[in-house]
């Protein structure tokens, strides 16, 4: 009997739209707990697939009838393999293709609005690994921002508008995930920026990105203005475009605020964090759309699918934002940090250009959920 499958594009349809979704998740325990696959609606049975070699009987009772199931493993293969003894068991399921590795890359594009003087900003979701990128269009013309590994689907989606991408940027030296933003610049002849104080180490050539740099897309103007605002990073810098959205890398998210200590500086740079959120920040028009590099759950998914808020909302109900002691507010982000993100150091390293890894250990190094907030 042929078994049913579901794409990655396909289950984030569930998530997006946050319809009804059962998963019979066989990885192991551990490695459930640590990242899974969320969705509002979605319900979660995680038993390992060694568990069920010998049969599946023993949890047939535990998977509804009337919802769809979808049995998800690390790369495909176990989640086949089971969704085949459920189906001889007389059971309707389907299987994730690709797995978690698949899920860890997709990437959903949300158009966030359409610009004053004519183009449109566009985030792109990494639904399963919480990272956001961006794409300025105008005039044929287009600046990419925080660009992940996955190169290919944004050379197709800026062939697909008919735009040539022409700036590159990473708002910081990231330590999550691997940069595609230096890749596309050499693919694309593209302008790479990055900032000078994140890039001491790099082995490659750069524009420094720098507070007050003007960058324009297209014939029509359209301004993407540098801000300074360290904390993550020592580099990290913030964007103004079209004196409407600020992309605000890893410094400020929906429900939460960067972590300091990516580089081992976590006392050294609070301050700055402070400093840029508490000073630089608060100088900015509250009606600022806020974009950030990262999400951290699913209940920040806008109902058009989009991460963002308002930068005068966010100093209202991020918490984060509210803490009027600095000596709570240094105490609070030092002693909430999570787990450091797998393989953080070989990631910062690959973004430097110091290592050059295969596709595969790009995969490995990348997989486990986005950590770069204070809880």
């Amino acid at each position: 009997m042929a078994i049913n499958s579901m794409s990655t594009k396909d289950v984030a349809k569930n998530v997006f739209n946050k319809e009804e979704l059962f998963i019979l998740d066989v990885r192991n325990k551990s490695d459930f707990h640590d990242w899974k696959i969320e969705g509002e609606n979605f319900e979660y049975l995680n038993i390992p697939y060694f568990e069920l070699l010998d049969g599946v009987e023993e949890i047939i009772g535990k998977i509804p009838t009337g919802k769809d199931v979808l049995v998800v493993c690390a790369k495909e293969g176990s989640s086949i393999m089971i969704a085949e003894m459920l189906s001889d068991a007389g059971l309707s399921v389907s299987y994730l293709q690709g797995g978690m590795k698949a899920w860890s890359e997709h990437l959903e594009p949300v158009k966030i609005g359409d610009l004053k003087e004519g183009g449109e900003i566009y985030q792109f979701v990494r639904i399963g690994k919480g990272c956001l990128s961006y794409m300025v269009v105008s005039n044929g013309e287009a600046a990419l921002i925080d660009a992940t590994r996955m190169t290919d689907f944004y050379l197709e989606f800026a062939e697909s508008i008919d735009t040539k991408i022409k700036h590159v940027f990473d708002t910081h030296l990231h330590a999550d995930h691997i940069s595609g933003g230096r890749k596309i610049a050499e693919i694309t002849g593209a302008t790479y920026w990055l900032p000078p104080k994140d890039a001491t180490e790099v082995t490659f050539e750069y524009q420094p990105l720098e507070d007050g740099s003007l960058v324009n897309i297209g014939i029509v103007k359209i301004d993407i203005h540098a801000l300074y605002s360290p904390g993550h990073t020592i580099g990290s810098t913030s964007f103004i475009v079209d004196e409407k959205y600020l992309l605000s890398g890893d410094i400020l998210f929906i429900d939460s605020i960067g972590r300091p200590d990516l580089a081992g500086l976590a006392q050294d740079w609070v301050g700055d964090l402070r400093e840029s959120l508490y000073k630089r920040y608060r100088e900015l028009s509250g009606n600022l759309i806020v974009l950030p590099a990262h999400f951290m759950m699913i209940e920040e998914l806008n109902d058009d699918g989009s991460i963002s808020a308002k930068l005068g909302t966010l100093f209202t109900k991020n918490h984060g934002l509210n803490i009027e002691d600095e000596n709570e507010f240094r105490k609070m982000v030092t002693e909430n940090l999570p787990p450091q993100p797998n393989a953080y150091q070989e990631i910062r390293e690959t973004n430097m250009g110091k290592i050059n890894p295969d596709e595969e250990k790009q995969r490995e190094m990348e997989i486990g959920p986005n950590r770069c907030a204070v809880r």
